[in-house]
């Protein structure tokens, strides 16, 4: 993929206010001759200036959540691109509410001092007055030293598609932006509450309690007799949570997700061992040269495994896991579970921070999620 690369660092922000560079529609639109637009129908300046007002839209939401000054630059200046009225009013409801929650998350101890957003965007693809183009956004926040053990920082990569449309006079609008991920990052808006029956289980396997989030939990410390190296399993995902171990197949989210996958590479880096058999046996858990086991691969299916073997016990409040403990989360409380997640940091105060694949996340802290996610199901997995 060939991308144009933005960065924007959270202290100093390119506001959505002001119009950065663009070129005319018609020459966006244009059909491919030489010297200026590629085979797709958009030249440089056109893609770049798309790039540069998905930088100003994201930068500014990770700004809303950093505790600290922000100031201004104002982008190159040419022809004009803008956000749309409804685009600009969608913006400041979004901003506002992550306003709100910096301020909650700062209530319960947690808070950033700075912030740093990348954009990397594809070729935008145009079609008469219309285009789209696909953005991949890397953010790192740092956590400020309130008790001062927290980690240093946390960052995570998430996907948006921007919809432009071409305005009378020449330059565009912007009309949209979709996130593609299924898990919102920090920086995003909070989803709404789910509206989903529930669905059967698998049978008779085992079916995990859900974990509580409120209050914390009295500590339950971890066996150090298991013959498990909790480090390595931690020290295994903050190497790979975003530059995939290329000794494994990784899976995009079209096919399931990463997210299992790189959870039971991290467990076989501290000690799990191989249960062969067949792969649908939901008593076995493997990787091989062309296949592997559905237990180590998929989300409910791990669960399976993981109770039935014996190898996990599951914790009744999601603040009693610590690292090398696994989190899930089933966001549409439909009874099966989304997502996996391991913990690598845990602070003295019992925040467990995860680290996790498919939406590619290094130490997001339980907090975070669970002030954003508040009526996702969770599930704590004591390894």
């Amino acid at each position: 993929m060939k991308s144009l690369t933005l960065r924007s660092a959270a202290g100093v922000v390119a506001s959505i206010a002001v119009s950065a560079a663009l070129v005319p529609a018609s020459a966006a639109g244009a059909a491919a001759r030489p010297g200026g637009v590629d085979k797709v129908g958009v030249d440089k300046v056109t893609a770049d200036s798309f790039g540069r007002i998905a930088g100003a839209v994201l930068t500014d939401r990770t700004a809303a959540i950093v505790d600290g000054k922000v100031k201004h630059v104002t982008p190159p200046s040419a022809k004009k691109v803008h956000l749309s009225s409804g685009m600009a009013r969608s913006e400041k409801s979004v901003v506002t509410s992550l306003q709100q929650r910096k301020k909650k998350l700062k209530i319960l101890g947690e808070a950033y001092s700075a912030g740093d957003t990348r954009v990397a965007a594809e070729r935008p693809r145009v079609s008469g007055g219309r285009a789209t183009m696909r953005v991949t956004e890397t953010t790192e926040l740092t956590y400020r030293k309130i008790r001062g053990d927290e980690p240093g920082t946390t960052g995570f990569q998430a996907h948006h598609e921007l919809a432009f449309t071409a305005v009378r006079g020449g330059g565009w609008e912007l009309t949209g932006l979709k996130a593609l991920d299924e898990m919102p990052q920090i920086n995003a808006p909070a989803p709404a509450a789910p509206e989903a029956p529930a669905k059967a289980g698998a049978g008779d396997m085992p079916n995990a309690p859900e974990a509580g989030v409120w209050p914390f939990a009295k500590r339950v410390p971890k066996d150090t007799k298991t013959g498990y190296d909790y480090k390595a399993m931690a020290a295994y995902a903050e190497k790979y949570w975003k530059n995939y171990n290329p000794a494994y197949r990784k899976y995009p989210l079209g096919n399931g997700g990463d997210c299992t996958n790189f959870v039971s590479q991290a467990l076989k880096a501290g000690g799990w061992k191989h249960a062969p058999g067949k792969a649908g046996d939901y008593t076995k858990w493997w990787y091989g040269s062309d296949t592997q086991s559905d237990s180590w691969t998929g989300v409910n299916e791990w669960s399976w495994f993981a109770q039935n073997s014996k190898r996990v016990k599951p914790l009744k409040n999601v603040y009693q896991m610590e690292v090398g403990d696994v989190l899930q989360a089933d966001f549409d409380r439909d009874g099966s579970k989304d997502h996996t997640m391991l913990v690598t940091y845990r602070d003295s105060l019992g925040i467990p921070y995860l680290t996790y694949h498919s939406f590619d996340t290094y130490r997001r802290s339980m907090l975070s999620l669970s002030v954003m996610l508040p009526f996702t199901k969770w599930y704590a997995y004591r390894t």
